[in-house]
C-alpha cells in the first residue's frame, strides 16, 4: 500500500508542475498580449495561435493550435503566419519574388495580394487538432472551479497525515 501511494504522490507531483508550468506559460502569455499589446506572445523563439477561418482546410481547420517559430526561415510551400493589419494570416506561401511573397490559403480559390517578408511572423512548426475545443472547455468558469476544487482534495488526502 506505501508503495501504490508513494507513485501516486509522484504522479500528483508530476500533474502540479505542469499545470504551474501551464499557468505561468498562460499569465506570460496574457502580459504580453494584453497588458504590453502585442499581437502575439513570444515564448523562446515559439508563439501559439487558435485558427479561426477555415481558409487552410483540410490541412488546418478551425479550432486548431498552431504553433509557430517565430523569425523561422521560409521556403515555398511552407505555411506561415504573416499580419496583415491588425490580423493574423495563416496561408501557404507558394511564391518568393525578392522581398514580395505570394501566399494562398489551400481552401481559397485565388491567391493573397502579396506581402513583403517583413510582415511575415514565422513558419508553422505544429498542428494541434480540435485544441480549441480544450480550451473552450477548461476556460468555462464551472470546469475551473470543478478543476480547482479536485486539485485540493487530492492534494489534501494525499499530503495530510493523521
Amino acid at each position: 500500500m506505501k508503495i501504490l501511494k508513494n507513485i501516486f504522490e509522484i504522479i500528483l507531483d508530476i500533474i502540479m508542475a505542469i499545470v504551474i508550468l501551464l499557468i505561468a506559460i498562460a499569465i506570460f502569455y496574457i502580459i504580453q498580449t494584453k497588458v504590453q499589446k502585442k499581437s502575439f506572445a513570444n515564448i523562446m523563439g515559439y508563439t501559439v495561435l487558435e485558427v479561426i477561418t477555415g481558409s487552410m482546410a483540410n490541412t488546418i481547420n478551425v479550432e486548431d493550435f498552431i504553433i509557430v517559430k517565430i523569425g523561422d526561415t521560409i521556403y515555398e510551400n511552407d505555411i506561415i503566419v504573416y499580419q496583415d493589419g491588425e490580423d493574423l494570416i495563416t496561408h501557404r506561401l507558394i511564391k518568393i519574388d525578392g522581398d514580395k511573397l505570394i501566399t494562398k490559403g489551400d481552401a481559397n480559390n485565388s491567391k493573397d495580394v502579396p506581402i513583403n517578408k517583413s510582415q511575415v511572423i514565422g513558419k508553422v512548426k505544429y498542428i494541434i487538432p480540435k485544441a480549441g475545443i480544450w480550451k473552450q472547455v477548461l476556460t468555462e468558469p464551472s470546469v475551473l472551479i470543478s478543476l480547482l476544487l479536485f486539485i485540493i482534495i487530492i492534494t489534501v488526502i494525499t499530503y495530510y497525515k493523521p
